[in-house]
């Protein structure tokens, strides 16, 4: 009829009750283990629905409450849907959209890796030409300190940072930095600014550009990275492709239910004092 407005499809089948509870299930993974009162306030709902649906949810397993502190938090039985989640590869499918978008608008092939272990892995790629090299296969796994896989290092786990830098590290090319002090230094830089740049560390001629992805608990769970060839990369092109490499990383953190990140350190200009602009994307990538 004129003058209506057709009612957004993801509204028309919306359940408030679902709704509430599913805000209720993020408030508790981003603070918990927690009162209920910081919960609910975390959820923006009463603390009496609050407290019906955690009760449904330990009744279920799915939450669980100290009884001798109040406090509640997540149950074991979310860790068979993650483990599901994850076999049926839900970070891939809900990543695809995000890595089309950007690889179409830089024309360069996207990629996006995951921690497993001390180790990174390839869950999807999206090649905007055929005759663009991959320089990773999806399933690919490769060690965390070299290239942008040491994003996902920086933000592990203090234990596995420490024993990822305990061993003996393999370098692949020249530019491979192995050094546990350099690596230790590069994480903090990674962690203050948000973002990496490296080129030659994994394969020679080969730039990256890449941002950290994070999930609905503010956890980095993944990195999505640009590669390309260093000839059609060059620091001034490997700039200006990084405020896209960004957003497309805080959208699809955004997807998995993060909240809107920080302002990140800008990179250097060719001006920045003791920086040239043929030398500037080999200091960020060290």
């Amino acid at each position: 009829m004129p003058g209506l407005t057709a009612e957004p499809e993801s509204s028309r089948y919306s359940i408030a009750a679902v709704d509430r509870a599913l805000d209720l299930l993020e408030a508790l993974a981003r603070i918990g283990p927690a009162p209920l009162a910081d919960i609910a306030k975390e959820a923006n709902c009463t603390r009496t629905a609050g407290f019906r649906l955690l009760r449904t949810m330990e009744a279920r397993g799915f939450a669980i409450q100290d009884k001798a502190r109040g406090s509640w938090r997540l149950g074991a039985r979310w860790g068979v849907l993650g483990r599901a989640a994850s076999a049926q590869g839900a970070l891939a499918a809900v990543a695809g959209p995000f890595l089309t978008a950007l690889g179409e608008s830089c024309g360069e092939t996207v990629y996006l890796r995951v921690r497993d272990g001390v180790e990174s892995e390839t869950v999807a790629a999206y090649r905007p030409d055929p005759a663009l090299r991959l320089y990773t296969d999806v399933g690919k796994r490769r060690p965390l300190h070299a290239g942008c896989g040491r994003i996902l290092l920086a933000y592990a786990p203090e234990s596995v940072r420490k024993q990822v830098l305990s061993q003996r590290l393999p370098r692949f090319t020249p530019a491979t930095r192995t050094d546990p002090d350099w690596l230790i230094a590069d994480m903090q830089r990674i962690r203050a600014r948000g973002w990496l740049l490296t080129a030659d560390e994994v394969e020679a001629g080969a730039v990256s550009i890449a941002a950290p992805v994070r999930d609905g608990s503010g956890l980095v769970v993944a990195v999505l990275f640009i590669a390309a060839p260093a000839l059609r990369m060059r620091p001034h092109r490997a700039r200006s492709l990084l405020p896209a490499v960004l957003d497309a990383a805080g959208r699809l953190s955004a997807a998995l239910g993060a909240e809107a990140p920080g302002e990140t350190e800008a990179p250097p200009t060719a001006s920045t004092p003791g920086v040239s602009g043929a030398g500037l994307l080999a200091r960020q990538a060290g």
